[in-house]
């Protein structure tokens, strides 16, 4: 007797999705694919940024390094509302009204742009300031070279938040394959730049801003011009005509602003801690910034997943099918924890040789080569339990307990475990990570007990 085929086939039959699934599994390939080669590409292209204005001198790296950690807490503030307008647009159309898809999707659009064209002028017309109450104890020259990528990259702003916005409209229609070429394009467009106004215009890290810039003008009107095109789902123009349908809003930020709480007081606590790094010296800021972005380069495939999620679980949850949301996030956690346990085994294989590409000085490459196997290794045990299923949780309306989560064990775990390893323990910058591994664990042990409990599912988003 085939014993082994028989238990194959009760394996197979296990892992295949019912009948009557809302996704294929032929649609969530189709979904998560797209996904994952645009975070992976978006995140590879910007290891090569920090690998080219690494090239420029320590003090620019350290500066971008400074920088971003700014740019990225903006970013989340985008990625926020546009995530609230994913999860708003998705549940119309699990539930097949296509009018108010659209309108959300108008909507998220109007109120993103606002939101950014405050941040910019706040952000560039008060840059000096406000880079040194963060990075005060920062030597001269790498303040001045914060300060010059930090006036174009805040210029962007406005231009991030439309294509982010757009790619999410997108997205929760299931299409993530355009996003993800224009994704594509405009990365490329601003590795040529770099390459151009860094080293043949001489213009050093400004060029890298510049370059930033006029990658993130194109992508947004590019992709402000496919919305507006018809045979769509939903059909975005007249842009001009839009005017603030609030009651919308108000769905859009419910879930937007806790998630934009959440997102910002991560990046908050990871200004503190970059705060208290700052202190360590030029070296170690340098190999924990090219540690920094490989780990982001290591999380991209399960991100992409992470996205994905939300929109089907969104569109389940629409349909008033909770029973297929517990399922695929279940089933799309298990990819996640697959994509992790690969880009850990690569990344940990190319950290020598990416450093040595880089051209980091040795004692910052050697640095960086010891944190980056480190994570690693560790990251492949929690990272995917305690990032995936919460974006399944938040689709579905469980905003508030996720926020809660997230910034309890950030500050609670990853700030002040780093503090105190610093300031106490003496143990330097790999006290960052120390924090970090805590703050995954008890994430990943929260959100599992919240997911088996079920008390996300019974979560409202739209109320008429």
């Amino acid at each position: 007797m085939n014993t082994e085929g028989k238990a194959n086939t009760k394996t197979g039959k296990k892992f295949a999705l019912p009948p009557d699934a809302m996704f294929s599994q032929r649609a969530l390939l189709a979904l998560m694919f797209p996904l994952i080669i645009e975070q992976l590409l978006n995140s590879l292209m910007g290891t090569a940024d920090t690998m080219m204005v690494s090239n420029v001198g320590s003090a620019a790296i350290s500066a971008a390094s400074l920088v971003d950690s700014i740019n990225n807490l903006v970013l989340q503030v985008f990625t926020a509302m546009a995530v609230g307008g994913t999860v708003v647009c998705s549940q119309y159309l699990g539930r097949k009204d296509n009018p108010k898809a659209n309108e959300s999707a108008r909507q998220v659009l109007l109120s993103t742009l606002v939101i950014a064209l405050v941040i910019t002028v706040v952000c560039v017309g008060f840059r000096g300031p406000l880079l040194r109450l963060i990075f005060g104890s920062v030597e001269p020259e790498v303040m001045a070279d914060a300060e010059s990528y930090f006036f174009y990259t805040g210029l962007s702003y406005p231009f991030i938040a439309l294509y982010n916005t757009a790619a999410a409209v997108y997205r929760s229609e299931g299409n993530s394959r355009l996003p993800m070429g224009v994704s594509m394009t405009g990365n490329l467009m601003n590795i040529v730049g770099n390459a151009i106004l860094i080293f043949a215009a001489g213009m050093g890290i400004a060029g890298a801003g510049l370059a930033t810039l006029i990658s993130r003008i194109f992508i947004a009107f590019t992709m402000l011009y496919f919305l507006r095109r018809p045979g769509r789902v939903m059909v975005v123009n007249h842009y001009a005509a839009i005017r603030p349908n609030f009651s919308m809003i108000a769905a859009i930020l419910t879930i937007g602003v806790p998630n934009g709480i959440e997102n910002g007081m991560f990046q908050f606590g990871k200004l503190a801690i970059q705060s208290t790094l700052s202190t360590l010296g030029t070296t170690a800021l340098a190999a924990q910034a090219m540690t920094q972005t490989l780990e982001y380069v290591s999380s991209m495939a399960g991100i992409g997943i992470g996205l994905a999620l939300v929109t089907v679980v969104g569109q389940c949850m629409g349909a008033n099918r909770p029973d297929q949301a517990r399922m695929y996030i279940k089933r799309m956690t298990f990819y996640g924890e697959i994509a992790v346990i690969i880009s850990g085994i690569l990344l940990f294989m190319l950290v020598g040789p990416i450093t040595k590409l880089a051209g980091m000085e040795p004692e910052s490459a050697a640095l960086c080569c010891k944190l980056t196997r480190l994570l690693s290794v560790y990251k492949m045990f929690a990272w995917a339990l305690s990032f995936v299923p919460a974006y399944g949780m938040r689709s579905a309306g469980d905003v508030k307990f996720a926020m809660t989560v997230s910034v309890c064990t950030m500050w609670l775990c990853r700030v002040v475990v780093t503090i105190f390893l610093v300031k106490v323990a003496k143990l330097g910058i790999l006290s960052m990570w120390i924090g970090m591994f805590s703050d995954w664990t008890v994430r990943a042990i929260i959100f599992t007990l919240r997911f088996k409990r079920g008390k996300w599912a019974e979560k409202k988003v739209l109320r008429d």
